[in-house]
């Protein structure tokens, strides 16, 4: 039996298909060889399709385009900004900081405090996730004073 391919890239998997295609191997055959070398979610059988028609219609980069979407507002000076206004008051809400920044969502507020800042909520302060040594020893010296 064969091995199977956990997580492939996408142009590999679109590699596969362009290679097979070019061997004139039927799409549904396509499909079944996918399946059994990468898993059931490599790829749906519609897909397939849709490649090997591409590829028959001249396509040969086996990359996906560009998307567009819309701009990211987050930039590191707004991290630097929002970071600032947590160091002034730990005990800060999103709404808080919400007024402070209205024109950026709650949403985005909270995604910069938790993924970028590494930032999480305990007992009503935000503390950052990783404690360095330093925050260790001050945590020590005042659980236990020295007598």
């Amino acid at each position: 039996m064969f091995r199977t391919i956990a997580d492939p890239a996408d142009c590999e998997v679109r590699s596969v298909i362009r290679f097979l295609n070019a061997k004139n191997v039927k799409p549904a055959e396509i499909h079944r060889q996918l399946v059994e070398i990468y898993g059931e979610n490599a790829m749906t059988d519609g897909m397939v399709r849709k490649w090997v028609r591409q590829f028959n219609d001249g396509r040969t980069n086996v990359h996906g385009e560009a998307r567009s979407g819309r701009l990211s507002v987050v930039n590191d000076g707004l991290v630097a900004k929002v970071n600032e206004k947590i160091r002034e008051n730990r005990q800060f809400t999103i709404r808080m900081l919400f007024d402070e920044f209205p024109q950026i969502s709650k949403t985005v507020l909270h995604e910069i405090v938790k993924n970028r800042l590494n930032y999480r909520k305990l007992c009503s302060r935000w503390v950052p996730k990783m404690l360095t040594d330093v925050h260790k020893t001050k945590c020590f010296e005042i659980s236990y004073p020295m007598q």
